[in-house]
């Protein structure tokens, strides 16, 4: 095979290196050493952005296993106690996208850090949708990396087992489903992202603004206006739970039971 000029070697060498790891997962011994510590799947097709990312991760005291394919991520999640996956979108073989569809599918709630050099809004929602819980634009900083990290973690750590319940209503957290008695309640992602936040915060009563922070995330164009649609929405939903959303003028939102109301199921 000929390979022409400096930037031709490193694409055949990287292409060499891909292929004959293209369904292993590089894992880590340090797990063993210490299972108490963070255990991330980093799957990444660039060379030296894993090297440098890996080593950015394990500094903070993390496990970190890595594969430069998504193939074989879907199983190895399946079968092995990760507490995030980092997945580039431009994987080769199957794209980020299709591995984390394959992911959701299999019913992980795994939380997922996705990276990318796309910056299209078109490409964050479709991530959003297809179940990912942050977005990475390439080049970024190491440090902010791991900052979205940690958050993510915690974030996942506090919803794990959490039930929410007011009323006649349920919030499973970590299966993200909901039910008012017996009976599933349909919820778009933000109706529920907008729902969690109010009843993690009972007797609080929470700001438009507040509520935007929550549930923007990946979308920085929403505005106050879109967290009163949400609300209007929610609000005939919970009604047969003996539940209300009352606004408070010039502070935010409430929800609380309503006084002689007594759940209904259909």
């Amino acid at each position: 095979m000929r390979v022409d000029g400096e930037a031709g070697l490193r694409a055949t060498v990287r292409a060499m290196v891909i292929a004959s790891t293209s369904n292993m997962i590089h894992r880590s011994k340090a797990l063993a050493q210490d299972p108490s510590s963070m255990h991330i799947l980093l799957a990444e097709d660039d060379p030296a952005l894993a090297e440098s990312t890996a080593r950015a991760l394990r500094s903070q005291g993390w496990v970190v296993d890595h594969t430069p394919r998504g193939e074989p991520v879907p199983t190895s999640v399946k079968t092995d106690p990760y507490d995030l996956l980092i997945l580039d979108i431009g994987l080769i073989g199957i794209d980020g996208f299709e591995t984390l569809r394959r992911v959701r599918e299999q019913g992980s709630t795994l939380p997922v850090l996705m990276l990318t050099a796309r910056d299209a809004i078109e490409d964050r929602v479709h991530g959003l949708e297809m179940g990912a819980d942050d977005y990475l634009v390439k080049p970024f900083a190491l440090a902010e990396l791991i900052a979205r990290v940690k958050v993510l973690t915690r974030r996942h750590q506090a919803r794990q087992g959490s039930v929410l319940s007011m009323g006649g209503l349920r919030m499973d957290l970590e299966a993200n489903r909901a039910w008012i008695g017996e009976q599933p309640l349909d919820l778009s992602a933000r109706e529920w992202a907008v729902l969690e936040y109010l009843l993690s915060r009972v007797g609080h009563v929470v700001g438009k603004e507040q509520i935007l922070q929550a549930i923007s995330g990946w979308d920085d164009a929403l505005s106050e206006n879109a967290v009163e649609v949400y609300v209007s929405r929610l609000r005939p939903k919970i009604e047969p739970a003996g539940l209300r959303i009352r606004a408070v003028r010039g502070f935010g939102y409430l929800v609380e039971e309503v006084a002689g109301a007594a759940p209904s199921v259909q």
